[in-house]
């Protein structure tokens, strides 16, 4: 099983998160990235965030360095 991850830090946001998730499992690495959404961005959970976050899944683990804009 490969590890995944998600990057809050791709992401423009008006608090500046600097979050980056991983996870051994695709549906382990999606609940924590919803619950992240909602709680911290106030985004709504729905099919659409899920389908969302999903695509912006990456392989590995995330980079120390910030992700370039």
């Amino acid at each position: 099983m490969a590890r995944k991850y998600i990057d809050c830090r791709e992401c423009p946001s008006d608090v500046n998160c600097t979050v980056a998730l991983s996870a051994d499992s695709d549906s382990e690495l999606l609940e924590a990235a919803v619950q992240h959404a909602v709680s911290v961005h106030k985004h709504a959970d729905s099919p659409e965030l899920r389908a969302q976050l999903k695509s912006l899944f990456h392989d590995g683990t995330p980079p120390v360095e910030a992700p370039r804009a």
